[in-house]
């Protein structure tokens, strides 16, 4: 990141959004934007805007967009949960993107299906350096939380044993996967996809088109095909918004 460089960071809901909201040093008075609540800052040693980008495709490209176009920033960044679909994905991993497709996305038979229309992609590559970044901050979340005595007992009271770090596709669509059915339909479809969520897709193609680098980090809070499933409130707690909290501070200080 340059010196001018402005970084928008996204959460899709309040719970993922609250520890990184605390190291937040604000420069401005928190803005409202199309009834979303704007948080302007300095977060270790950067400049960056923070806002809850709400569940689902249209409201994170409304954000993003806002991000962009109102705010300035020239990066964006998505940090959450998401269900596992790879086979070695399990609760309380976390994963890096490499690449966002929207799995609801099918405008055949006059485009391929997944294919975003007028664009000739169906695949948005995630930005490298920032996914890199993400990454090793991962890699070292979990190995932190696995070893220190407070996150192995947060870890513990979810029965989650050794988490680890992935890289690969993530997927969105505006529809909660959490059957078997529609967990074996999409693995049928997308063998690659190591995991679904419902936004970040839908922010890599808004990157796309200005040209704004983009990665996302989401820790995996269920298993899309319903064979595990944990309170969701519980994981967030115990498990997500340290995740969110620590991978962002060390990409950060990294950065």
């Amino acid at each position: 990141m340059t010196e001018s460089s402005r970084l928008g960071i996204l959460c899709a809901m309040q719970a993922e959004q609250q520890m990184l909201l605390k190291q937040l040093i604000p420069t401005q008075p928190k803005r409202l934007h199309g009834k979303r609540a704007y948080h302007h800052g300095r977060l270790y040693g950067h400049e960056v805007v923070m806002a809850l980008s709400g569940i689902g495709k249209v409201a994170a490209a409304t954000s993003a967009t806002s991000l962009i176009a109102e705010f300035g920033c020239d990066v964006l960044l998505f940090t959450g949960t998401a269900g596992g679909l790879g086979q070695s994905v399990n609760i309380g991993d976390i994963v890096v993107a490499t690449s966002f497709l929207q799995h609801d996305l099918d405008a055949s038979p006059l485009f391929p299906r997944f294919e975003v229309p007028l664009t000739g992609r169906s695949r948005f590559p995630a930005d490298d350096l920032w996914a890199t970044r993400l990454l090793a901050a991962a890699h070292a979340a979990v190995d932190h939380t696995s070893h220190s005595a407070a996150g192995r007992a947060r870890l513990q009271r979810l029965s989650i044993q050794t988490p680890r770090a992935h890289v690969g596709l993530l997927i969105s669509g505006d529809r909660f996967v959490n059957g078997a059915d529609q967990a074996r339909g999409i693995r049928a479809l997308l063998p690659d996809a190591v995991a679904v969520d419902m936004e970040s897709a839908a922010v890599a193609q808004v990157c796309a088109d200005y040209s704004v680098p983009f990665a996302a980090v989401r820790s995996i809070s269920d298993r899309a095909d319903a064979t595990a499933h944990i309170d969701f409130e519980r994981f967030t707690a115990l498990v997500a918004r340290h995740y969110s909290a620590a991978v962002l501070k060390l990409a950060l200080q990294a950065a």
